[in-house]
């Protein structure tokens, strides 16, 4: 069985949205964390998930979440 490509799912849980986006993870738990009123993010339940179209538009604005690669 193959994994779904992230690009093409509509809601991400953390972890695949700092994986598919290369965020820094310390960051992005930091930001949920402290804003508890994000567009992007919903509840299913008690888990956190992420609408990938939400968060791209935000991280438009908010380009210091992603991780500075220096060893490129």
């Amino acid at each position: 069985m193959r994994k779904t490509d992230l690009g093409t799912k509509d809601l991400l849980n953390p972890q695949e949205t700092i994986e598919h986006f290369r965020l820094s993870g310390r960051k992005f738990y930091a930001m949920l964390k402290a804003n508890k009123k994000n567009d992007f993010v919903v509840l299913y339940g008690t888990r956190k998930l992420i609408i990938r179209v939400a968060f791209q538009k935000y991280l438009l604005s908010h380009p210091e979440l992603r991780r500075k690669d220096t060893w490129e």
